[in-house]
């Protein structure tokens, strides 16, 4: 046994001594304990012109699937690959990927796996639009990290989220992925999202990339059609579409995805001024670009560029690094580097970004995705726990006339539950739902037998369909209204109307759903109209007619459970519209912050008010919260000093409630005018029935009160300013 430990240890020893030896030849980009730009350095001063450009490009993995084309689909990916967008939820094939890439090509260089994880991967959450309604950047935070989790242990690194278009037009169906219509609401969630998805450490194995979208201005699309041009000014450019942008590339996102549109002349995809003087000049942003889906030969459609091989040399030259499913860079850029159109520095540097981002994340060292099981990773209790949380604050009340909601379940009523949404799972998911399964999501009708159980009796219909002109279930459904104390109308948008490529020219709720409403209006009941849908929707038809108003969105898995709870009063709803409500499609744009009018008084539409129907930041809750007078700290303050100022509110109410404050700036006349008011800070706080809560914002002038000009540049003037709460404003100034 001795002589056994004896030849062990030489054994032992031997292979460490190898092993120092062999150490001292590896290469300094395969030493995990190397700084990462040495080993980024190191890897690009090995790669040959080819395995650069290929760094450069991504393809597609996993899409349709089926176990007679697996292995097939591997085998056509290139080993020296940049990306691919990973449309699959199994770590094992994207694995089979990988082991090609770091076994067969010379160097070893990993690939990057991309998807949109816009709003959860399989535990599904409320879409973009209704977070921003629950005003509670932390629960978005934490929501993107469990999607995260999601998404690196089915072996996605990369997502392409958070999208942080400022939208004004609810007929863009992309105003369901992004925050609403405000430049410092986008950017508070923008930066809550990358720190969700991305956490102190991309490679610990629960965290992915994040990539801010879509760069820039796409929300401004005319008439709210998809990938259309948009006339955007330097000036707006910089005070309303930049800002998120600005506060997710401070936040740390790792990427940026290049935008669909032609901006006031040049395509986002081969825009030099945002994506090199703007990004990577001034914000020193070090990680890299890729264009949206197959943008860079778009050019040609939008007469940028006259072939493919001119779009690769004006998007890469114009600092955009990497070209999904575009087929220009792997096919053009290596001749435009030998034709001297293209310099091998731009290339090496746009390389370098990619490969930083790859060492990062981990992947040279831990290429592979650890196997495990759907329930390890899917569905956690926490995860549907977080999802259902973030579903309640995102519900807004808009209506509540003689406190109809919550519920009275006193005398047990019987309750009519109409319309297409009541049983309906698969819509309630929303657009862009990742791998979300329909039948995980639970569904109105089981909310409310559970929620409600032994309390109400309810009858369920369907009346009518989404769309179409079929009213031969109307009868069916007026019936059971007729019988019940109280009708529950579950109406809304199928989760394809919104969305890329989801457009439409009006925003009203369809006619055969106008029509249906009007129809139950026949029972002279009380009617509570409940909306899951993925935009701002047009309501003056249907609104006179309802006595409450519950806009759920697009919940996710969560389903109908959140909007049980505040039916019942066991949720006090606390959203606020993080988009405005106009009265009719007519009426668009409509939003908060406009400039003024030359004529305040004039110019209004003859046939409807020109007020939104609902306001941005509208939402009422089932307690009351007085706010007393703003308190300065000076009236008069140096444009180097700080000021606090405070609101006192009060819950008067029965129930204990949070309410959220929106903190607005004015300026009433400047240099370059601005709008009527400008959301500078926002807070939310849940305040006890009969307790007082103090919101402080403490307004820095350069930060809060400064503009911007056409070249990014702040400036402050001096004179009054004011802070409007609510109905409540006051005035300061400011000089030197």
């Amino acid at each position: 046994m001795k002589n056994l430990t004896l030849m062990s240890c030489l054994l032992l020893s031997g292979w460490l001594t190898g092993a120092t030896a062999a150490d001292k030849n590896q290469p300094i980009y395969k030493d995990a304990k190397a700084p990462i730009e040495n080993r980024v350095n190191d890897l690009v001063s090995k790669m040959t012109l080819e395995e650069k450009v290929s760094q450069l490009n991504q393809y597609t993995l996993g899409r349709n699937n089926n176990a007679n084309n697996l292995g097939e689909e591997v085998k056509n990916l290139p080993a020296t690959l940049g990306s691919v967008i990973y449309f699959d939820e199994d770590p094992e094939l994207r694995n089979a990927a990988q082991k090609k890439a770091m076994e067969e090509s010379r160097l070893g260089i990993p690939i990057i796996f991309g998807y949109d994880v816009i709003h959860g991967f399989r535990t599904v959450y409320p879409i973009s639009l209704g977070q921003a309604c629950s005003w509670n950047p932390a629960l978005v935070e934490d929501a993107c990290a469990v999607a995260a989790q999601e998404s690196r242990m089915s072996g996605v690194d990369w997502t392409f989220s958070p999208m942080i278009d400022v939208a004004r037009d609810g007929r863009w169906g992309r105003v369901a992925e992004g925050y609403g219509e405000d430049p410092y609401t986008n950017a508070a969630f923008s930066a809550a999202s990358v720190r969700g998805y991305q956490g102190k450490n991309l490679a610990d194995g629960k965290q992915v990339a994040a990539c801010l979208k879509h760069y820039i201005g796409y929300g401004a699309s005319e008439a709210g059609r998809d990938y259309v041009y948009t006339e955007i000014s330097n000036q707006s450019l910089w005070d309303t579409y930049l800002p998120p942008y600005e506060a997710g590339v401070k936040a740390g996102a790792a990427t940026l995805m290049s935008s669909f549109n032609d901006i006031s002349g040049t395509p986002g995809s081969a825009n030099h001024y945002i994506m090199t003087e703007i990004l990577k000049n001034r914000w020193k942003h070090d990680g890299f670009i890729v264009s949206d889906w197959s943008a860079v030969p778009q050019l040609i459609e939008q007469g940028h560029a006259a072939n493919r091989k001119e779009a690769a040399r004006l998007a890469f030259n114009a600092g955009l690094e990497m070209d999904m499913m575009g087929h220009c860079y792997d096919k053009y850029m290596a001749e435009l580097v030998k034709e001297g159109k293209i310099s091998m520095a731009q290339v090496d540097d746009a390389v370098k970004r990619v490969l930083r981002l790859k060492f990062r994340l981990g992947l040279f060292d831990n290429p592979y995705t650890p196997v495990t099981t759907e329930k390890e990773r899917f569905l956690l209790p926490q995860s549907l726990a977080t999802a259902e949380k973030l579903a309640e604050e995102t519900i807004v009340l808009l209506k509540n006339e003689n406190n109809v909601l919550p519920l009275n379940t006193t005398k047990k009523p019987t309750i009519a539950v109409v319309g297409p949404l009541a049983k309906n799972r698969p819509e309630l998911l929303g657009s862009w739902f990742g791998h979300g399964h329909a039948e995980n999501v639970l569904p109105i009708n089981e909310a409310l037998n559970a929620e409600f159980a032994g309390k109400v009796n309810f009858i369920y219909a369907d009346g009518c369909d989404f769309d179409g002109n079929d009213t031969a279930k109307f009868n069916e459904a007026l019936s059971a209204t007729q019988k019940a104390d109280i009708i529950l109308l579950c109406m809304g948008e199928k989760k394809s109307w919104s969305g890329e490529n989801a457009s439409r020219s009006i925003i009203e709720l369809p006619a055969i759903q106008e029509q249906f409403i009007a129809e139950m209006k026949k029972a002279g009941k009380p009617m509570v109209l409940v909306l899951a849908n993925g935009r701002p929707l047009g309501l003056s038809k249907v609104e006179p007619l309802c006595d409450a108003i519950v806009e759920m969105w697009q919940p996710g898995v969560p389903g109908g459970k959140p909007l049980a709870g505040v039916l019942s009063g066991r949720v006090n709803p606390s959203g606020k519209l993080s988009i405005t409500f106009p009265r009719s499609t007519g009426q668009i744009p409509v939003y908060y912050n406009q400039r003024k009018s030359a004529r305040p008084n004039s110019g209004k539409y003859q046939d409807i008010p020109s007020t939104p129907l609902y306001e941005f930041g509208h939402g009422l809750s089932y307690t009351t919260f007085n706010y007393g007078d703003i308190k300065l700290g000076k009236e008069t303050i140096k444009r180097n000093e700080k000021i606090v100022v405070e609101v006192p509110v009060t819950n008067a109410g029965k129930r204990d409630g949070a309410e959220v404050v929106h903190w607005f700036i004015s300026d009433p006349f400047c240099t370059i005018t601005r709008p009527v008011k400008e959301l500078k800070h926002f807070e939310k706080q849940l305040i006890k029935a009969g307790d007082t809560y103090v919101f402080r914002f403490e307004i820095d002038p350069m930060r809060d009160l400064s503009f911007v000009d056409s070249d990014g540049k702040r400036f402050l003037e001096n004179g009054e300013y004011f802070v409007t709460v609510k109905d409540k404003k006051v005035k300061f100034t400011v000089e030197d």
